[in-house]
């Protein structure tokens, strides 16, 4: 009865975190029926006309449909790409600093961008970015011609992801800096009596030591297989670069609130979410296969 006792009061903590999620994540769960309907937001979901799977045929049938798909799957692997091996360098050079100061001001500034919203970067990339910013006018003093990168289908997508970086990579060291934190010191010890050199202890010591938690987040990382970045693209994208920067989430957007489409574009996020579901319990199994990764 004691312990009964001492459970219900972490339950009870939890019970308001479970209360929003059954209101705003499970209940609305319902409205997938709208991707099986003509959907009319006159007649709601219980009177609108049934029409199977129509709406999954016609985004099949749609000749953008192949694009977003390309787009979305390029744009996440490569930032999940980069957010495995950004991360993991800066971990391992500032681990190689001696002076603390230097290590508490480095981390200070790479970690500031993760907790700012993509409405604040994305002015800024596009202020650096646009044609009287700043990197137009370093192009304009070496005598070349100023170019429109935001306008460009073939720099947008290097632009996306060098900002993506710059705004987690960060942030995602500080998982690689506790890895390293627990390498056990008496290895760096022999390593230095046997003779070896910083970089071959970094290499031989703490690379092949913080291996299960790369490979781990390589893992995780998978289930994001679709999500490029709705947030980022939305508020640096145009009609200029869809072709190149249009994805999923936002064709989803503009389908539902621009055509009103909403059939269409529940069918689409569906099928991103049941695609999404698959790679989450892939991952997992791989996590738990290959860096013994498991919560039950």
């Amino acid at each position: 009865m004691r312990n009964r006792k001492h459970e219900a009061q972490y339950h009870i903590m939890l019970m308001p975190g479970m209360i929003l999620l059954l209101i705003f994540s499970f209940v609305p769960m319902f409205g997938f029926v709208i991707a099986f309907q003509k959907f009319s937001p006159a007649m709601g979901i219980f009177r609108s006309p049934w029409v199977g799977l129509s709406n999954f045929r016609y985004m099949l049938q749609l000749p953008d449909t192949y694009k977003i798909i390309r787009n979305t799957v390029t744009i996440a692997v490569s930032k999940i790409a980069l957010g495995i091996t950004a991360p993991l360098l800066f971990a391992l050079a500032l681990n190689e600093v001696r002076s603390v100061k230097i290590k508490r001001v480095s981390q200070t500034i790479v970690y500031l961008p993760h907790f700012l919203s993509w409405v604040i970067l994305g002015g800024i990339v596009l202020d650096i970015f646009s044609l009287g910013g700043i990197v137009n006018q370093v192009i304009t003093w070496f005598g070349g011609d100023r170019v429109m990168f935001m306008a460009s289908n073939r720099w947008f997508r290097p632009i996306v992801l060098l900002s993506h970086v710059w705004k987690e990579f960060g942030f995602g060291a500080i998982i690689y800096l506790a890895a390293i934190t627990n390498v056990n010191p008496q290895l760096y010890e022999a390593a230095v009596i046997d003779g070896a050199g910083r970089f071959q202890s970094l290499w031989k010591i703490t690379l092949p030591c913080i291996l299960p938690t790369v490979i781990l987040m390589a893992t995780l990382a998978l289930g994001n297989i679709l999500n490029a970045g709705f947030d980022q693209i939305f508020n640096l994208y145009n009609p200029l670069v869809y072709e190149t920067g249009d994805i999923i989430d936002t064709y989803l957007y503009r389908v539902a609130f621009e055509n009103a489409q909403y059939g269409l574009s529940t069918a689409v996020g569906l099928t991103k979410s049941a695609v999404g579901m698959v790679m989450i319990v892939t991952s997992y199994w791989l996590a738990g296969k290959f860096a013994n990764y498991r919560i039950f």
